[in-house]
């Protein structure tokens, strides 16, 4: 390669490093907490990061699963009504059936949370299983088995807590900044990391995740290549219930409590960060770092609006714009109105 022919290449490899969807979204990102701090300087600080980030853990592992199941080319609308059902089971296993109460506290409260915790996931990974029985099984459409057992966890939730929220055992130290001067991060968040970052290795670097792709891309050509399309879709959705059930064990770390209205409308948030984070609703796209970025896209915008004066009723409507504008900016990249 000739001298002349390397500051060309460098040059392409620039443009193609700063075109990339995840470049984009992260200069989004910086330019948000830029226009934010200079219409409220209060908000760089660590104490926002911090709320940031406490909001974005929960949402961030709906996320995560949510980007599985609509890689494979389906949806889950039940992620927010197993996130609460997951927490009101998990707080009415270290009450009624364990025995403790809110006066458990501090390290004391490490086993009975260790043992609500597993109840959460597994809580979650049973209405998974259900969601997979639904489709592969019963052959009904994504859409519409989620949405029934949305509102059967939702249902369930009310009628296990009796509509109030069950306060248990807690450390709140796990769900508070580390180190509230210079660092935002909690160890419930540290935590929340290392799983989506599990998750998004195997999504990428497996033959999981290639299955999932080719899935989603076409289903038939997938089945004519030999993949078991209903066992893994089965996997897909069980691993999507599971990390909503351990966002429903995270929200509970926050609250103290498994609260049946902390799952209302939670699916909408996360699949907003999927889409801002460049998955297609048509399946076969999407990446998991993309999906990072777009959920903390989302709480930047939140946190930075209400800190602007902007009345908290308009979260949902800011919520849905987003959402518009993503699937919209979609769809008018050329490469997709050339199809």
């Amino acid at each position: 390669m000739s001298s002349s022919q390397q500051p060309n290449l460098r040059l392409e490899r620039f443009k193609a490093v700063a075109g990339s969807q995840n470049s984009i979204l992260l200069s989004v990102l910086i330019a948000l907490a830029i226009i934010f701090t200079l219409a409220e300087p209060l908000f760089f600080s660590v104490a926002t990061a911090g709320n940031i980030l406490t909001d974005w853990g929960s949402i961030v592992l709906l996320a995560a699963g949510q980007t599985l199941v609509i890689i494979s080319g389906g949806i889950d609308l039940s992620v927010g009504g197993t996130l609460a059902i997951s927490g009101v089971t998990s707080a009415w296993m270290m009450t009624t059936i364990l025995g403790f109460d809110i006066t458990t506290t501090g390290p004391d409260a490490y086993p009975p949370l260790i043992v609500g915790g597993l109840t959460a996931v597994g809580t979650g990974l049973a209405v998974g299983l259900v969601n997979a029985f639904l489709i592969n099984k019963l052959r009904i459409v994504p859409f519409v088995a989620t949405l029934a057992t949305m509102g059967a966890t939702l249902g369930f939730a009310i009628i296990i807590s009796n509509g109030m929220p069950i306060g248990g055992p807690n450390d709140f130290s796990l769900i508070s900044p580390i180190n509230p001067t210079w660092m935002p991060f909690s160890w419930a968040v540290v935590g929340v990391i290392i799983v989506v970052t599990t998750v998004g290795l195997f999504l990428h670097r497996s033959r999981f995740g290639l299955h999932t792709y080719a899935i989603g891309s076409n289903a038939f050509a997938a089945r004519a290549a030999g993949i078991n399309v209903e066992r893994h879709l089965t996997k897909v959705y069980a691993l999507a219930g599971a990390l909503a059930g351990l966002a429903g064990f995270y929200v509970y770390l926050r609250l103290g409590a498994g609260s049946p209205s902390s799952g209302v409308m939670r699916e909408l948030d996360a699949i907003a960060a999927v889409v801002i984070g460049g998955a297609s609703l048509m399946g076969g796209v999407g990446r998991m770092m993309g999906t990072v970025i777009g959920a903390l896209i989302l709480f930047t915008v939140q946190s930075g609006l209400i800190m602007a004066g902007v009345a908290p009723d308009w979260k949902k409507v800011v919520v849905a714009v987003l959402i518009a504008a993503a699937v919209a900016a979609q769809t008018l990249r050329p490469q997709n109105r050339a199809r």
